[in-house]
């Protein structure tokens, strides 16, 4: 596989410049974008603080921008979709949604979070349609899509859906447990990247607990957000990965952009050093590479990410050269 050329656009989106729905004020968390004829419209998770706790919720929201992804032309007035009902899986927060065109409807594959009593938070993966160009969202129903199962005990989410020869693909990330990694500190979790497969979009086959992408930091390496793209007659995921403890303020233990292809959807070679896209010093983006997204657009190759603070302060774009 020949390297790949990235050129950097800068940071494109700060949602501490617009007026968010949800009286959400900071962060715009995993962009995923849905192309029309004349714009781009990107969603992304944004926070508000629960007044009961002061804990954060976090919101979907959504900006349309031109087509070179320099101008904002909207930004969201109302919620996209409300958050879970008492003791649902999305009771506290969706992060994030992946968005899909299919037939006259809009998928958005939600990522629910729900706290827990002995760790901080568990998640599940729910579909909700849009019939109004997606600027609004309903959910087929309360509860997920994807959840844990007999091999898979925790933390499924970060769904990304692809429908490929008539069949739904869908990679996401399940966990595969909590550890205590530092006596003084909270627990700590891992999850790796799985693959299912649906013939309705709704009803799931998992390939039960198989990891398809190897660890590059060992088996304490935490993956996220995978995303797939094709490219000739290969299929290139993108995704992040960190160490799972230790990462939230080391910068040399936080999140990267990691590669892997596949000519069949089955069997991915991992091949980070393909990428050629790294942290910027002195930039926005010089701790860290979180969260992408890559997709097409009139004809080039795009990818959406976070920086520094997981997405506080924006996220920002690069195009394949």
């Amino acid at each position: 596989m020949k390297q790949m050329q990235w050129k950097k656009l800068g940071k494109i989106f700060d949602p501490t410049a617009h007026q968010l729905p949800n009286q959400c004020l900071q962060f715009a968390q995993s962009p995923q974008a849905l192309v029309f004829d004349d714009f781009v419209r990107i969603y992304f998770s944004t926070r508000a603080l629960d007044p009961n706790n002061g804990k954060y919720l976090s919101h979907i929201a959504f900006v349309d921008m031109d087509k070179l992804l320099q101008r904002v032309l909207r930004v969201a007035e109302q919620p996209v979709i409300p958050l879970g009902e008492l003791g649902c899986f999305d009771e506290h927060g969706i992060f994030p949604m992946n968005i899909l065109r299919h037939g006259d409807l809009i998928y958005g594959y939600t990522c629910g979070w729900n706290r827990r009593v002995s760790v901080s938070v568990d998640t599940g993966i729910g579909l909700a349609l849009s019939r109004d160009n997606g600027l609004t969202f309903e959910k087929i129903g309360p509860g997920p899509v994807l959840a844990a199962s007999l091999h898979e005990p925790c933390l499924v989410g970060d769904g990304f859906v692809k429908v490929i020869d008539g069949v739904f693909h869908m990679w996401y990330i399940f966990g595969t447990g909590w550890q205590q990694f530092n006596p003084d500190q909270a627990p700590d979790r891992t999850y790796k990247i799985g693959h299912a497969t649906s013939s309705n979009g709704i009803d799931w086959v998992k390939e039960e607990a198989r990891q398809i992408i190897t660890d590059r930091l060992g088996p304490d390496e935490s993956q996220a957000l995978p995303t797939v793209v094709a490219i000739d007659d290969t299929y290139h995921m993108f995704f992040c990965y960190r160490q799972s403890f230790d990462f939230r303020k080391n910068k040399d233990r936080g999140y990267r952009i990691g590669h892997a292809w596949s000519k069949d959807l089955k069997d991915w070679t991992r091949d980070d050093d393909q990428l050629l896209l790294d942290v910027t010093p002195d930039s926005w983006d010089s701790d860290m590479l979180c969260y992408p997204h890559v997709f097409e657009m009139d004809g080039k190759v795009y990818l959406l990410y976070n920086g520094n603070e997981f997405g506080r302060h924006g996220f920002g774009a690069a195009v394949l050269e």
